[in-house]
């Protein structure tokens, strides 16, 4: 596109935020009036889980970078005790020069590398490549989006889904050719930097308080904001040879780092609007790993070597399965002063942790989860009992029907052959129907916990629960052998598995919640 035909698109000043204003109403600010506005926008309320943590971190990274971050602990209380404006902030970003902040810019594009311009018309393709839910492994497409399609995208939505990638880009291959562009290590792309752990962040009453709770005190210089790939204190890596990582020099750099080499070509849509017909996507920064205090809010587990690592994501265990985990994160705070450590300082005010995770097989994205648990400072102790107990009664339960279910398998097939056998069983075993169920009740519980007053109705709240889970798993199973025979191998089996999954729940091995016992 000619230079003098190229649009201007601005995201301090164009609407790109999506944000509700109350419950189930929604606007779409700018990120100047996105920081003005904080405290009378509920939250951010992007399309997808990963698009929202996107948003706020970038906003998080323009108030490091303009200094209205807290020095220490006492003044970063004051301020959310104090809900400062982040006026502050907003008046930093609207002074910067308008020409650092054109997503259309010839040589230095925001968010991108202008040095892929070369190549963006040959190596490029359609705006869905940059989506992570459409692209998927750039062979399977994750929503059936062709990489050629040649609808334009939207400025605002580019920008949303540019600054996603950066966060949460799966690794893999890129689609550029690394002989004749910038160098062969162009194409190998790296796992996004939020793309294998957990991102927690404490929610508060509105989008202003939950950025103030999630700024990390520090009396350090807030390092450079990665504007584009062109400027920066130090040259950025290149791509003839695989680089050791470079060091984060502060938390406005960490929320801004390049994660991957993007360049989008601009174009308007029919209506004159400014948009995005083509991209390309190549590798980016590559970093050290990252120390402690930039990973304040990670929820660690024990590996099986003993040492501690940030929780990940996984397709096989749903978030609120391990609650526990992060409530012992709050519990414990043994690994130095971190997010848990501040937030158990407000004593009596109750907050929201929400666990945010990409769930991806090798390069090919399935699914972005998230949950939300209660959480309030001088209950954590209760909270992580209750979430262990909670998720242990549902494991047992779980195993309970699967056992149940190979009961019925035995009686119905007495000669199966064993290459039939797991889709004979999976017919009678109602996990599914289980773990999709114990959801709600378990954040019940988490809700209830938090209102308890004494170790007794945190004790009443658990055997609810197993009572609920126990009347479910009945009703589960007894559908799942609806579909036996009439005749007397079709009752024996049901008789058996009924009476199999019933001896289970009130048995020795049983919790003792199930059974109806306290501590």
């Amino acid at each position: 596109m000619a230079e003098d035909l190229r649009p201007h698109w601005d995201p301090r000043r164009q609407a790109c935020v999506p944000a509700l204003i109350t419950a189930g109403q929604s606007t779409s600010v700018s990120l100047v009036d996105a920081l003005r506005r904080a405290d009378e926008l509920l939250g951010i309320s992007a399309t997808t889980a990963g698009e929202t943590v996107a948003l706020l971190e970038y906003l998080l990274a323009v108030c490091y970078a303009s200094g209205a971050c807290p020095a220490n602990i006492d003044e970063w209380l004051d301020q959310v005790h104090d809900s400062s404006p982040l006026n502050g902030a907003a008046d930093w970003l609207d002074s910067r020069p308008d020409e650092h902040w054109n997503l259309f810019h010839p040589s230095e594009p925001l968010g991108q590398n202008a040095l892929l311009a070369p190549y963006l018309d040959e190596h490029g393709a359609g705006p869905a490549q940059l989506v992570i839910e459409h692209a998927g492994d750039y062979n399977l497409f994750f929503d059936h989006h062709h990489l050629e399609h040649p609808t334009p995208l939207p400025a605002d939505a580019a920008f949303r889904a540019m600054l996603t990638q950066h966060v949460y880009g799966p690794g893999g291959r890129a689609r550029i050719s690394g002989k004749d562009t910038l160098g062969p290590t162009i194409t190998n792309l790296a796992a996004g930097r939020l793309s294998t752990r957990l991102r927690v962040f404490a929610l508060g009453q509105t989008l202003g308080d939950t950025l103030r709770l999630n700024l990390v005190p520090s009396n350090t210089a807030p390092g450079r904001f990665n504007r584009t790939w062109t400027v920066a204190p130090q040259p950025r890596r290149g791509f003839q040879a695989k680089p050791s990582g470079r060091r984060v020099d502060g938390p406005a750099d960490l929320h801004t780092v390049l994660g991957r080499s993007i360049l989008m070509r601009p174009t308007r849509t029919e209506d004159g609007h400014p948009a995005v017909d083509r991209v390309l996507v190549a590798a980016g920064e590559l970093l050290e790993p990252l120390a402690a205090h930039h990973l304040q809010d990670a929820v660690y587990t024990t590996a099986a070597d003993g040492t501690a690592k940030p929780l990940r994501p996984s397709a096989s265990r749903a978030l609120w399965r391990e609650a526990h985990a992060l409530y012992a994160a709050v519990a414990e705070r043994n690994h130095g002063p971190d997010l848990y450590d501040r937030l158990a300082q407000f004593s009596g005010r109750r907050l929201n942790l929400w666990a945010v995770g990409l769930i991806a097989k090798q390069t090919t994205v399935l699914t972005w989860v998230s949950d939300t648990f209660p959480f309030v400072p001088g209950r954590e102790r209760d909270l992580r009992y209750a979430a262990e107990r909670g998720s242990l009664i549902a494991e047992y339960v779980a195993s309970s029907l699967s056992r149940a279910a190979y009961v019925a398998w035995t009686v119905t097939y007495p000669n199966a052959k064993p290459a039939d056998k797991d889709d004979q069983i999976a017919r009678f075993d109602a996990r599914p129907e289980h773990w999709a169920h114990a959801a709600e009740p378990f954040h019940v519980l988490l809700d209830d916990t938090t209102a308890a007053e004494t170790e007794d109705q945190v004790d009443a709240a658990l055997v609810q629960y197993a009572t609920v889970l126990d009347e479910a798993a009945g009703r589960f199973l007894r559908n799942r052998l609806d579909s036996l025979p009439a005749n007397s191998r079709g009752y024996q089996a049901r008789a058996q598995a009924v009476r199999r999954l019933a001896g289970d729940l009130t048995g020795p091995k049983a919790p003792d919640e199930l059974k109806g016992d306290r501590r």
